[in-house]
Parts: C-alpha cells; structure tokens; sequence
C-alpha cells in the first residue's frame, strides 16, 4: 500500500521451435510487459505467413460477424439487463499450435463462407433492386404531370430527348437563348410544377452538342427515365408489383440469414476472437530478436510472479529456456511500468488514480489517501441521508450484477458505495432527510449543524478541511523527495509550505485563547522564508524572482479557498431539496371538488423532484471531488507521469484457451 508493485526486468533466451508455444504461454498469464530489444547482433522477429494469415481471417470473420449481427436474435436490453447483464458462455479450445488453428479456421471458412456470401449478395441485390425500382417510381409520378407515353421520351436514331427541372425564372432565358443558338430548331413540352418547370426538350442530334451547354448553364435538373412501357400511371402499377414479388424474395433471403446467424454467428465470434490474438501475438513479434536457432525477449514483470512464469517456461521448452531477472537500477526509474497495489476493498480506487496518471516507481500512490479524501468529499457536498441511501442501493445492485465481468461498471459502483456511506453520515450529522422535509412535517431531527442556518460555520469547516488536506500533500511530498535524494527541494519546496500551514493552524488557535501568538507567528515566518528563498533559487531576473514569489504565495491561497467548493455544494444539494420541499407544501392542500390534485401532483413532484436532485448533485459531488484532488491536492506531491503497465495479455471474452504446459 502507498507503493506500486514491485517490478523486475527479465531476460528470455530459446529455440525458435518453442517461440509460439512460449508467446501463447504468456499471453495467457497476462503478467509480462514486452519491451522492444536494440540489439545489432541479432535481426529483428516477424510474422510467418500463419500469423499473416490470422491478421487477415480476423478482418474477413469480422465482416461476416457484421452481416449476421444484423439477423442474429437480439439480447435482451433495458434497464434490467444493464444491471444484471447476462454472462457470456465460454467455449473451450485446445491449443496445439498457431498452424493447427489456422488450418481448423480455413476448413470452418472453406464450409460456412460461401452460404454466408451468398445470400449476402441475394439481400444485397434485392435491396438495391427494390430501392432503384422506388427511385424510378419517384421519377414516374413527376412524369404524370406530362401524360406521354414513357417510351416517347428516349432519344432515337435522328433525336435526342431530355427531360428535367428548371427554376420558373431561368426557364424563359433559356427558350430564348436555345431558340437564338439552334435557329429554332428545337421543341419542348413544359409543366409548371412547384416553383419549377418540367419539361422535355427534343433536339436534332447535330445540335445536341451545342443544346448541352446551355441546359448547363441554366442548371437543368435532369430525370433518368425508366426502362418502361405505357403511361406513367400504367408504369408506376406494374413497378409496384414489381417490387411486391422482390419484397417476397428479400423475405426468404433474411429468413435464411436468421437461420445461418443462428447457427453460426457465436461459433464465428469464438474464431475471431482466437484470430484476434494471435494477431496481436504476431504485432508483438517485432519486439522480439532471433538468430537462425534461438529468440530473445526482454520484459517487465511483478516480482511476486517471477517463479511460476519461470517455472512455466522452462515447462514449456523442456528446460532449454535461459531466464534471467535484475532489480531496476536508478538509470531505469523512467523506464519501469506501473502496476498500482492496493487491498480489494479500495483497489476500485485506482481507476480515479490512472484517470490522472500512475505514480513514477519512486513516488507514493496516492491511492489509498484518496481513496478516504474522494468518499468523504463526495459526501461532504452531498450530504444528505436519503439520496446516499438511494445512490448505495443503485450501486449495490450494480455490484451484484457486475461483480463476475469486474468491468469499469463494477469498479465505479465500489467507489459510490464508499461515497454514499459518507453521504449518509454527513446527512445524520447535518440533518439532512431529503432536505428539511421531516422538519416541515412537524419531526423534531437532530442535527449538529444546519448547512443552511450555519453557513459560516459549513465555509470555516470546509476551509480547516482544506488546510488538513494541503498538509497531508505536502508532507508526502516531503517524504518522497527527502527519501529520492532531493533534500533541498523536500526543505524548500515541501517543508516551507508545511511550517505556513502549520503556522496559520496556531494563528488561528492563538485567536480563539487556545494558545499564544508567538509561535503561530515563528512557525508561519519560518515557512515563508524558507518559501522566498526557494523562489529566489531560480534563474529569472531579480524583479521576476519577486513577481514569482507573491503570485505563488497568491496561488497557494487560491487552491486553498477552492475548498470552499465544499460548503457550495452542500449548501446547493440542501437549496435545491428545500425548494422541492416548498413547491411540493405550496400544492398539498389543492383540491378540485373532492379530487386532492395537490396530493397527486405533489407526490409526483416529490419523487420525481429528489431523484433529479441526487442525479445532478451527485455529478457535481463526483467531478468537484475530483478537481480537489487532481488540481489542488495531486499539485503538492504527485506528478502522475509514471508509465501504465501495459501486460501482453491475451482478451477472453468467448474463448477459453487450453494450453499443456
């Protein structure tokens, strides 16, 4: 706790003929991150054509699986289902080696791609069959307007015939100038129809060539006439029944697609999944080194595990395995990945930690700290009993429904339980019930302070808070750096503000007769002194020194007075619950003849009213929480630029591998 795991680098040097057992091996456990080895006696590792081949049957099962998604019988949704989500059924697969799993997947493809394909293309050709035909439909309804037979308007041997739009105010221009160019030798039937003229040119074929241009200029809209026989109307009936019989046929295609979705589809996602993962085993290849005989690997692992994957490869190649482990030297810091290591009970906790960013491998994580700090803040601002218990039963149900994924979903909702707690306390302590509704009830609720009769009481509290917590940064970055070496920067960038805390802390004790003045006053002026020299160890010009040194002093008092965050937000979750509260009295006792209106519109706007303000002040509680600690709170002690540990592990969500070791 408070440190990351325990890293170690190992080395891993073999025979070629046990590389894919060996990858697969550790793809398996998950536990190792691979890093890129710079050699010059060796080559770099590449894919074979097996692992090529995984990369392209991933992406062909993943159009396949795409078509059949879309007829496959659908899970059940709703709110139900987000909290209870149904468990996804895991297939065994017996692992006996990349090209055995490829020649399983070619076999699979060579039976079920062909059907697949083939009433693709049917559904494929029916839809655009039907859509072409409603299109020409579309086209033909402009053309009643005209009443020619359809056959009329296509050019012949010695004419050409066009037929479109034109706006009502280009259409008089455009006769003109085709009549002045074409010596009148053009004829055209028009139809005022909505703003714009329909109409069927007629042009000689030797003219057509100087017709185009003009119909250009004049933006004619043109009409692409249907293959028909007849009057439009006649047409339009037998295209309708046209699309009638395709209908029918697009109805048998999918019926079949239902069928091959039903029998196929999970059994194509299993495939795709195993190909998705030896396509990512063949990306990493190229980390690798090898020799005509042997491979070399190089990566970072937790020490606790370091036996049973050493165990497990020299199981793997027989023995014939070289595995060698180093501690990280001070030169590698940089280069060590983090893995963050936290009891169960706060480890949802770190998902808010590498939001911000993982500790480096010689700082503290922050994780167990705030982990407490985040809860109580959360529910400092919402304090209210009601909505905590309320916001503990949708996560609880969250919870239990999540618990086997332990997905983000899980996470999250371990870390409103702890906030609810809070929130819960903090409302007994406030007396706080859906606001003041008991009190305006007629209930006598006990409560040590009263965030809307005490606010500065709440504003005080919430500042003394603030310095606690100020404190509690700093000191740790004091440990950090004094134990990294950096004793001049713990003395003058984290000690200096410690002792200013410290001193204001007596100050203020001094003014309420607790104690004397005199010390606050010496603790406070060491701490600025040291704070000034630390201003003016940099290398600006004297007058920036100085400029630094009271905008920095200014900025820790502004991170400070952030914290009244805290009593804002309170004081908003009680405003707006005691508004709820007002509107809902105001109602009560309306009736309408002996209809009690105000009691029925009052319940709704009750429920309905104190669910909307847990939603909205609970994600400001979430976001405000945060922005203490990441901007306020992280700033005294946490960079947060470690490098995530990123384990080459294999995704298991249909698939179970079974690997001999």
């Amino acid at each position: 706790m408070f440190k990351p795991e325990e890293m170690v680098k190992i080395e891993v040097l073999t025979l070629n003929r046990y590389k894919d057992s060996l990858l697969t091996y550790l793809h398996e456990q998950g536990v190792l991150e691979i890093r890129e080895i710079d050699v010059s006696l060796a080559q770099k590792d590449a894919p074979n054509e097996f692992y090529r081949k995984a990369t392209s049957y991933s992406i062909g099962l993943s159009r396949l699986i795409d078509f059949l998604g879309n007829y496959k019988e659908k899970d059940e949704t709703g709110i139900k289902a987000f909290i209870f989500p149904r468990l996804k059924q895991k297939k065994r697969y017996e692992y006996r080696g990349i090209e055995d799993l490829i020649k399983e997947i070619e076999a699979f493809l060579d039976k079920v791609e062909p059907q697949i394909k083939e009433v693709e293309g049917k559904i494929t050709n029916l839809t655009s069959e039907i859509e072409r035909t409603k299109t020409e439909i579309a086209i033909l309804e402009l053309l009643t307007a005209l009443d020619l037979e359809v056959e009329y308007l296509k050019p012949t041997k010695t004419v050409e015939i066009v037929v479109g739009f034109v706006e009502r105010d280009k259409f008089g221009p455009l006769i003109k100038e085709l009549n002045a160019t074409l010596q009148n030798r053009v004829a055209y039937v028009s139809k005022d129809l909505k703003g714009k003229y329909l109409v069927v040119f007629v042009f000689l074929k030797k003219d057509y060539d100087r017709a185009n241009p003009l119909l250009a200029k004049y933006s004619l809209e043109r009409l692409e006439i249907p293959e028909v026989k007849g009057k439009p109307k006649e047409a339009i009936e037998t295209l309708w029944k046209h699309i009638e019989v395709k209908k029918r046929e697009l109805e048998s295609a999918e019926a079949e697609a239902r069928n091959l979705a039903k029998q196929y589809h999970d059994e194509l996602v299993f495939y795709q999944e195993l190909m998705e993962n030896e396509r990512e085993k063949a990306n990493m290849l190229s980390n690798l080194v090898r020799t005509n005989m042997t491979f070399a690997l190089v990566g970072w692992l937790p020490k606790k595990d370091v036996a049973r994957i050493t165990e497990g490869l020299k199981k793997i190649t027989w023995g014939k395995v070289y595995v060698n482990t180093k501690t990280p030297t001070k030169e590698e810091l940089d280069e060590i990945p983090i893995k963050l290591k936290n009891p169960k009970f706060i480890e949802s906790f770190e998902m808010l930690t590498e939001m911000f960013g993982v500790p480096k491998y010689n700082e503290l994580d922050p994780t167990p700290l705030l982990a407490f700090t985040y809860s109580f803040f959360f529910g400092f601002m919402l304090t209210d009993f009601v909505y905590g218990l309320i916001i503990a039963v949708i996560a609880s149900l969250l919870i239990k429904g999540h618990k086997k994924l332990n997905d983000g979903t899980y996470k999250f909702s371990n870390i409103l339980v702890w906030s609810a707690f809070f929130t819960t306390v903090m409302g007994v302590l406030f007396g706080s019930y859906l606001g003041d509704a008991l009190q305006r009830a007629g209930l006598n609720v006990p409560a040590l302070l009263d965030p809307m009769r005490g606010a500065l009481m709440v504003l005080g509290l919430a500042l003394a808070i603030g310095l606690i917590h100020l404190f509690i940064g700093y000191t740790l970055g004091f440990i950090v750096k004094f134990r990294n070496g950096e004793v001049k920067d713990a003395v003058f960038d984290q000690l200096s503000w410690m002792l200013i805390i410290l001193g204001v802390i007596f100050i203020v004790l001094a003014m309420a007769n607790f104690i004397g003045m005199s010390l606050g006053e010496v603790i406070f002026g060491a701490g600025f002194v040291l704070f000034a020299i630390s201003q003016f160890r940099s290398d600006l010009p004297l007058p920036m020194r100085f400029l630094m040194t009271i905008s920095n002093f200014f900025g820790f008092i502004g991170n400070w007075l952030s914290y009244a965050r805290l009593m804002a937000l309170a004081l908003a979750t009680a405003g707006i619950a005691m508004v709820i509260n007002i509107i809902v009295q105001l109602i009560w006792g309306i009736k309408i003849g002996l209809i009690p209106l105000g009691m029925m519109v009052g319940l709704v706007v009750f429920i309905g009213g104190h669910i909307f303000s847990t939603a909205i002040n609970a994600l400001g509680a979430f976001v405000h929480a945060l922005r203490l600690h990441y901007v306020e709170f992280f700033g005294t002690f946490y960079s947060g630029e470690g490098k995530k540990f990123e384990p080459f592990k294999a995704k298991r969500e249909v698939s179970e591998l079974e690997l001999e070791i």
